[in-house]
């Protein structure tokens, strides 16, 4: 089956980690990053989309942080 992951967080060095962790985890990147300002916060969005093939059929109580 083929899981799906949308990553969000501030543009900074905490969000590129945790990016950076799924890719070492087997994850793949899925498209394009997204970026958009928020008003409120001051401060830049980033979003990555992330895919990864495993074996088994997707139930609701699979914890994709964990796979």
């Amino acid at each position: 089956m083929k899981l799906f992951r949308y990553f969000t967080g501030p543009d900074d060095a905490s969000f590129c980690e945790r990016v950076t962790a799924a890719l070492n985890n087997g994850w793949q990147l899925y498209g394009n990053p997204t970026l958009t300002y928020s008003e409120d916060k001051k401060r830049v969005i980033c979003g990555q989309a992330l895919v990864k093939e495993v074996e088994g059929e997707y139930t609701p109580e699979i914890d994709l942080s964990q796979q």
